[in-house]
Parts: C-alpha cells; structure tokens; sequence
C-alpha cells in the first residue's frame, strides 16, 4: 500500500515540503500578495481543467443515477454537519478556534481526482463517482458558504455576506464553466492529456495554498498556539472519523439497496473532504483571518484519508479480481 501511494500520489510529500519551506522562509509582504494572486489562477484553472475533463455522456450516465448522488450529497452536506455540531463539547478540550477548524472540515465539499482513483482501483463506478465528486465541488459553491454561515457565523472573526457567494463562484464555479465549453471547441484539451495536466495542477494548487496559508501563520505566530500533543489528538482524531464514516457510508448503501459498484462510490464520495476546494474557501469565507488553525484539522484530515482510502481500495481492488477469478 505504502509502494502503491509514493507511485501514484506524491501530494503528501509536497505538503510537507510547502509546510518545511514555509516554516523556513514564509512569504511576507508584497512576495505574499503575489504568490496570493498565482494561487488563484492556479485553482481556477484546476477547476477549468474539472470541467474540460467530464465528457457530456459520462455527465448524463451519471446525472441519472439520482439515488446515488443524493446519497452522496446527503452524507457530505447534512450527516457530516450534524456530526460536526455534535463534536462542539470538544472545543473544551482542544480549544474553540481548533474545534472550529474541525467544523469547517465537516462543512467542505468531497474531494474529485481521489474520489475517482479510488473508486476506479476499487472496481466501483466510475462514472458515478466521476459526477457525484464534481457535482459535490459544485454544490459545495453555495452549500459550504451557507453551512459556514448558519453553523459558524456567530464569531466575531467571521464576517460573512453575499459577496462571499459570488467570489466563490467566480473563483470556481465559472472557469468550470468554461471548461465545459472549452471541451466542445477545442478537443485538444480533453482525455488523457487534460487527466495528465489535472493531477500536475491539482498537487500545484493545493501546495501553494499549503505555503501561503502556512507562511500567514508563521508571519501571524499562529504556530506558537499548537502543541505536539494537539497534532496528535488531530491525527487520532481523523483516524477515528474517517473510519466511523467508512463504516456508515457502507452500512447505509447497503440498507438503501445499493448493488457492489455504487457502495463502493458511496463510500469513497461520501466520505472525503477536499482540501483543494475547502482551502481557497476558507480564504475567501474567513478573508483576513488567520487562517492556521483553522485549515490545520483539514489538512491533517486530508493525509489520514488518503491513506486509509488507498489501503481500502486495494483490498476491494484485489477482491473483485479474485471473485473472478
């Protein structure tokens, strides 16, 4: 498993990398606002790229299925808030800025490149789970800022308004958008190549949120708040949940009556949190505010749950080859 994740997805040594260069050389002053805008551009145009990737039929194939998608909506925008509420009582243990940031993970929309590889090595639908991710990222557009404002919005720090919405959108729901109609003129930039540059621009994006969110923090002292034992806690932390939402996802699909294929989407749709979509939200939702502590559960939530789901997807690659055999 261990071979298996430094082949295919080398994002977990590159967040390192961005933290070990952030904590060594953040970026200050006008470098920072800068890098700020290439962030952006980077993100937008992973979002473009989400959009020229999704071909009309497999959007249609999966558009049908409805039961899954509201299957997996339901899990990433109402089973996964209410679990968040329901953990308030550890804000007296860990603190209220860091069980904010374990509430906003809950908030944030699933993941879509590693929704889809996991389904795909696991034997899943794909094409479910191709719509079901991306529609989750776009649905996360408004349901996220929304959740973030009914669940959140009672802080001083966070000042929420409509134009939060429109920046979001801006930010990724548009060049989605035009990825779409991007495909249909230039062929060019679909299939293989535009899957090639997806994955080089999504482990980009998300380092470069990484850098800039970890160097506001070290410029801000935020890090001097965290202890070892807190990241401990986190990882244990996310360890249990990712589990705990494994085992739900699974354990309702199959009630619901769901056949192998679509458990298996279910299970790695429903239960991500996508920290390329959650970071650039958290800074456009939480504006000057410091972010650290607040995207730092999400990040380590990130970590656990690629390596738990790589592991998972294995075993149900490996025994669906063999009940064929």
């Amino acid at each position: 498993m261990l071979s298996r994740l430094k082949r295919t997805d080398p994002l977990i040594v590159l967040i390192i990398v961005a933290v070990i260069v952030a904590i060594i050389l953040p970026a200050r002053g006008q470098f920072a606002e800068w890098f700020s805008i290439a962030t952006n551009i980077a993100i937008a145009l992973l979002f473009f790229l989400y959009g020229a990737r999704l071909s009309t039929r497999e959007a249609l194939n999966g558009v049908m299925h409805w039961r899954l998608h509201l299957t997996i909506l339901a899990f990433t925008f109402m089973i996964y808030p209410i679990v968040g509420v329901l953990l308030q009582p550890l804000s007296n243990l860990i603190g209220e800025e860091m069980y904010r940031g374990i509430l906003f993970l809950t908030l944030v929309p699933s993941t879509v490149q590693s929704s889809v590889a996991f389904t795909s090595i696991a034997k899943g639908n794909i094409s479910g789970a191709i719509v079901a991710a991306s529609l989750s990222s776009l649905a996360g557009v408004f349901l996220t800022p929304l959740l973030v404002m009914l669940l959140m919005g009672t802080g001083d720090s966070i000042q929420i308004d409509g134009q939060v919405f429109l920046d979001i959108a801006l930010l990724l729901l548009l060049p989605f958008i035009l990825g779409q109609i991007g495909r249909a003129i230039f062929p060019a930039i679909k299939g293989a190549a535009a899957n090639k540059a997806t994955k080089i621009v999504d482990r980009g994006s998300i380092t470069m949120v990484v850098y800039s969110a970890f160097s506001a923090g070290m410029v801000g002292g935020v890090w001097q708040q965290v202890t070892v034992w807190e990241i401990l806690f986190l990882i244990v932390f996310s360890v249990v949940l990712v589990a705990f939402m494994l085992w739900l996802t699974r354990f309702v699909a199959e009630r619901l009556g769901f056949n192998r294929k679509d458990r298996i989407a279910i299970e790695f749709c429903g239960t991500k949190k996508s920290l390329a979509t959650g970071l650039p939200m958290a800074s456009v939702i939480f504006g000057g505010a410091s972010l650290g502590l607040l995207i730092l559960p999400l990040m380590i939530f990130h970590q656990v749950q690629l390596m738990m789901c790589s592991w998972l997807a294995a075993r149900y690659g490996r025994e669906a080859e063999q009940s064929k055999a």
